[in-house]
């Protein structure tokens, strides 16, 4: 989720993050976004991330990538420049096999790349969020749980109020002044 305005709380402890994030989707909260200094299982379940769409780019990918390697082979071999060696056939899979495995890897590393790159928004080099004071703590010690005012549930006062009954230390709005 990209927040560009809404709020983000501060929490001490991991713990307190994931009971806030499973109590406000419990109230109806839909765009939530957590920022943990390391990955923590818990917390994408509690901000309802589902599974990664990222296979289902890659493996198609892979499979372009290694019946391409596949068919130009064959193309070069058998078709348009057929060349007879010891009697063998011009068309001998075995011997594809090789580049077309290392063309469906690469086809899959560099398309994994591409969609990583997209899906996680890395062209976006600067996001409101960054303005928040204290913020550069959500990569040492800090948790921090953000929520986009498009949020259907959303409403400024009323969620900071929940949020910091939910144990949070600091409430700062993005992309505007104090809650």
């Amino acid at each position: 989720m990209r927040l560009g305005k809404g709020l983000l709380a501060e929490f001490e402890t991991v713990d307190q993050l994931v009971r806030a994030a499973v109590e406000l989707r419990k109230l109806g909260y839909r765009r939530l976004d957590a920022f943990t200094p390391y990955p923590v299982a818990a917390v994408e379940r509690a901000i309802g991330l589902g599974r990664s769409h990222i296979p289902w780019i890659v493996f198609p990918c892979a499979m372009a990538g290694a019946a391409g390697a596949y068919l130009l082979q064959w193309w070069t071999n058998a078709v348009d420049y057929r060349l007879e060696v010891g009697g063998r056939p011009a068309h001998a899979p075995p011997a594809f096999v090789p580049i077309t495995f290392e063309m469906g890897v690469l086809f899959a590393a560099l398309s994994a790349v591409l969609a990583l790159a997209v899906f996680s928004r890395l062209t976006t080099l600067w996001q409101p969020i960054f303005d928040v004071p204290g913020f550069e703590r959500a990569s040492v010690d800090r948790f921090f749980l953000a929520i986009d005012h498009a949020d259907p549930a959303f409403d400024l006062e009323l969620t900071a109020q929940r949020l910091h009954l939910l144990g949070a230390v600091r409430v700062e709005l993005v992309g505007g002044g104090e809650p």
